[in-house]
């Protein structure tokens, strides 16, 4: 059960209870799939309202199950016991509520919605009606000397009175929570319950037409290809409302317009007294005489197309993406000059006579495609990372410093300050291109399978440093402050020095900074000294 629908049914049998209807707050109650302690006790106070103690009892029970720790339940329930002469058990409630009162003096049951001060007097002095019931009055007597002794406000009962009737063997009459008193739920719960209209009404704010003032509402519809045509409220034409304009016409008055013979209008009102009409043309809204006004077709006649810019008020653009053309298979046409025989007889078959060869653009590019299969045997797809990527392909026979030349062509900086380096089959360390050292070497030593993945630095942040060592990250590590150097798992890290035993200074990614040393794991010893061999 949801917790509002809860809150709607325990207020509505409050509201029963304050007008005396109990039957009513009863009904209400009962429709609670999930009772609460508090709504159990609010039941008992009905039933005792109408005199069912059975039920009371009931309900006071439930209230205990609920919550255990409620003394002013255990109080009412040994006054309801002790109205069905259930003595022992009223007199164990009594004990029970006198414990839950925890030492205090008084429980104030306001903040859990009962307007009632539970008084450890008042359970005492039930206790001692219990020993009255039982014929027990020196321990009845006993007790309300105890009560006398109790420290606190709101004792409206006389002692002396009690003791009095302890003498002459009077029973005592046994105290409950008034009629009427029970709990409440929060007024402030109470009042969220009541729908709220955060947003308010709808109004208009804005218009795609300029100088545009009307106000009323149009409901979503379909669109259709030509002119958009705004609903007018209370008009049920079907015709077209664009009218054209038979001859020209100059404003004499204020909020007329100015518009020339053979333009299209639209018309946005009903014709007044004077003869005069609303119409926009040209994004602008006016009046026009309306003998000067003749229906218009809007329609474009088929093999004729108007190039005109509408006047009137434009569709919205299309949403549509656009889609990806489909690429039509073409039949691969034979070459120009006939090949070898032994070439034709394997590959081709010979054309016919009656139909001369056609030649295309794709028919030639796959017949060079062909041609350049050999070709693009002796070369290399080169791919260098750098803040972004690049490829690009090569002769194997290229020379590094030619290789450099192309790419710093494509990177724009000048080839003397990169840097470029590749990792070894099995190794995941950068290691610098022996072709920058010994000159005469080739890309073709460092390919495999037609490719070669190169990554390149610029040389500017280690100009005027010397690389001790390089390490490898294990782990990702992002930078705590300005001086720290950052990288990601797998980078390779070059080390410039040691700071202390935890931290070190590297060079990753063209950054220079500090990490902790547990960062990375050291490979090789030397990576400079192993590439001048």
């Amino acid at each position: 059960m949801l917790y509002t629908e809860l809150l709607q049914l325990w207020d509505q049998s409050v509201q029963r209870v304050d007008a005396k209807d109990w039957l009513g707050a009863l009904a209400k109650l009962q429709q609670i799939s999930e009772p609460t302690s508090r709504t159990h006790f609010n039941a008992a106070s009905a039933h005792l309202a109408l005199g069912q103690l059975d039920l009371a009892l009931r309900s006071l029970d439930f209230t205990v199950a609920k919550d255990e720790r409620l003394a002013v339940a255990f109080f009412q329930r040994a006054a309801v016991m002790m109205q069905l002469d259930r003595l022992e058990e009223a007199l164990s409630d009594c004990i029970w509520a006198q414990k839950h009162m925890r030492g205090n003096s008084v429980i104030d049951y306001r903040q859990l919605g009962l307007r009632f001060k539970l008084y450890s007097w008042q359970v005492l002095h039930n206790a001692a009606a219990v020993y009255c019931q039982m014929g027990h009055w020196d321990q009845a007597k006993d007790v309300l000397l105890t009560t006398s002794q109790e420290r606190g406000g709101g004792r409206v009962g006389n002692i002396e009175v009690d003791l009095d009737s302890i003498q002459r063997r009077v029973h005592l009459t046994p105290l409950l929570v008034p009629e009427g008193v029970v709990f409440r739920p929060r007024k402030q719960e109470i009042e969220q319950l009541q729908q709220r209209d955060f947003l308010g009404k709808a109004k208009v704010i804005s218009s795609l037409i300029p100088n545009d003032d009307f106000g009323g509402f149009e409901p979503l519809r379909d669109q259709k290809p030509g002119f958009y045509e705004p609903k007018m409220e209370g008009s049920q034409e079907k015709e077209s409302r664009y009218m054209r304009v038979r001859r020209p016409f100059m404003a004499q008055g204020p909020g007329q317009l100015t518009v020339p013979g053979g333009a299209m209008v639209f018309l946005f009102g009903e014709e007044d007294r004077d003869g005069m009409i609303n119409v926009i043309f040209d994004g602008q809204r006016g009046l026009l005489p309306a003998a000067f006004l003749e229906p218009a077709d809007v329609k474009t006649p088929k093999g004729k197309k108007d190039n005109r810019p509408p006047s009137g008020i434009p569709l919205p653009p299309e949403l549509k993406p656009p889609t990806r053309p489909q690429v039509q298979p073409k039949a691969a046409a034979p070459p120009r000059e006939a090949p070898p025989p032994s070439y034709t007889t394997a590959t081709h078959a010979p054309p016919t006579a009656s139909a001369p060869p056609n030649y295309t653009a794709n028919a030639a590019g796959k017949q060079q495609a062909g041609s350049a299969e050999g070709a693009a045997a002796g070369s290399v797809v080169v791919k260098v990372h750098y803040t972004y990527s690049v490829a690009l392909s090569v002769p194997l026979d290229t020379p590094y410093h030619r290789l450099k030349e192309q790419i710093a062509q494509k990177l724009g900086h000048p080839a003397s300050q990169l840097r470029l380096r590749h990792k070894e089959h099995g190794s995941r360390v950068l290691t610098p291109l022996n072709g920058e050292v010994e000159p005469g070497c080739t890309i073709q030593e460092v390919a495999e399978a037609g490719r070669v993945t190169l990554w390149c630095q610029r040389e500017d942040p280690l100009a005027s440093r010397t690389i001790l060592y390089q390490m490898v990250a294990l782990y990702d590590y992002t930078a705590q402050g300005p001086e720290d150097l950052e990288f990601s798992e797998g980078d390779t890290v070059d080390v410039l020095s040691e700071v202390n035993e935890e931290w070190l200074e590297g060079h990753c990614a063209g950054k220079i900074g500090i990490f902790p040393s547990c960062f990375a794991y050291r490979e090789t010893d030397n990576i400079m000294q192993s590439s001048n061999f």
